[in-house]
């Protein structure tokens, strides 16, 4: 089982889990490696598919971001090819960045947009389109997962990986951690998709706890143990 948490911050944001068809194997204490050792046998192992051809010379700049981002994307996918990772974070920029989507026409930074009230509908119009577009970004996440195969199982790599797409926030220009949106993709955790919930005020801890609990790990508590009163959401 894999897991994926793409994230745009002052946005909505996924992270990504794999669910694993094998153990996760590693050497059980470290390995240094000079030039003149042979590679650990656990480094060794054939590639099951080649670096993908990224572009080279894209500098981390603010403009180059839907470069970088579909550059991030096919690294990611091959990490989850080759077993080399089974979470990743897919993170746009910093919290307060103060990124411009001058490729979409809006000169405004991100951050700034965020913070106007709810009443600006010049802001909000420009918010829509930028969500639109980190919403184009996880559908090519998603597409590339679902058109590679699983390595050694059925399906693809989405059906064993759970995207999970949210924000560090309710809302931007309150801060507010209340009601914070969160959607789930793929079937690596056997949760009952393609609905919307409504979960007023639930402390999102208990999600976390949920997809600890998916992927093997019988936590109790995650945070705040207040905040996981009623155990981890019921989502199977």
């Amino acid at each position: 089982m894999r897991g994926c948490w793409p994230k745009a911050l002052a946005s909505p944001l996924p992270v990504i889990q794999k669910a694993a068809s094998a153990p996760i194997s590693a050497p059980a204490a470290p390995i240094e490696v000079s030039q003149t050792q042979n590679p650990p046998k656990w480094r060794q192992a054939a590639l099951r598919a080649g670096p993908p051809s990224l572009e080279p010379g894209v500098a981390d700049q603010n403009d180059n971001v839907p470069r970088l981002s579909r550059m991030q994307i096919e690294l990611l996918v091959n990490s989850f090819v080759n077993d080399m990772a089974r979470v990743a974070t897919l993170q746009y920029t910093k919290s307060v960045g103060q990124a411009r989507m001058n490729w979409l026409g809006i000169t405004d930074n991100h951050h700034s947009l965020s913070h106007e009230p709810d009443g600006d509908q010049a802001a909000r119009e420009k918010l829509i389109k930028i969500n639109t577009w980190f919403s184009s970004e996880l559908r090519y996440l998603l597409e590339r997962l679902d058109s590679t195969p699983e390595p050694g199982g059925g399906g693809s790599l989405l059906d064993h990986t759970l995207v999970v797409w949210t924000n560090e926030l309710g809302q931007g220009n309150s801060h507010t951690l209340d009601n914070i949106p969160f959607v789930l993709l793929g079937g690596g955790a056997g949760f009952h998709m393609g609905r919307s919930l409504k979960l007023d005020k639930v402390a999102h801890n208990r999600l976390h706890l949920a997809i600890a609990h998916a992927f093997g790990h019988r936590l109790s508590t995650f945070g705040q143990a207040a905040l996981c009163e009623g155990g981890p959401l019921v989502l199977a």
